[in-house]
């Protein structure tokens, strides 16, 4: 049985989201955990949110022991840009992009 949490639109460029999903794909969700609640990045408290929603998520569809599931899939979509001016000198103006990301962990059960 495969449980899925989705994150939408997290203020976090793709890029950096994905250097933290790269360093748990293929690992049981306990040790996973373990890995993000010490990892120096970001991201990771993103993922680690997600994480925890898709073990809840197992939990609700009655799954033996959510902590050893594995992560099946994990990856990072960019989402919407949100633009923005800064103005410069001589009436110039650069763009700051916001970017944000769309997150997705599918756990399923170790065979």
């Amino acid at each position: 049985m495969e449980s899925k949490a989705i994150l939408r639109y997290a203020r976090i460029t793709p890029r950096k989201a994905r250097r933290v999903i790269d360093l748990i794909k293929g690992k049981s969700a306990g040790d996973a955990l373990l890995f993000l609640r010490f990892m120096p990045y970001r991201g990771a408290r993103f993922i680690e949110k997600i994480l925890k929603s898709a073990m809840s998520n197992a939990e609700q569809k009655k799954v033996v022991n959510p902590e050893s599931m594995k992560i099946i899939r994990a990856y990072v979509d960019q989402g919407p840009v949100v633009k923005r001016i800064e103005t410069r000198a001589m009436g110039r103006a650069n763009v700051i992009k916001k970017r944000t990301s769309h997150i997705t962990l599918v756990l399923s059960e170790e065979e």
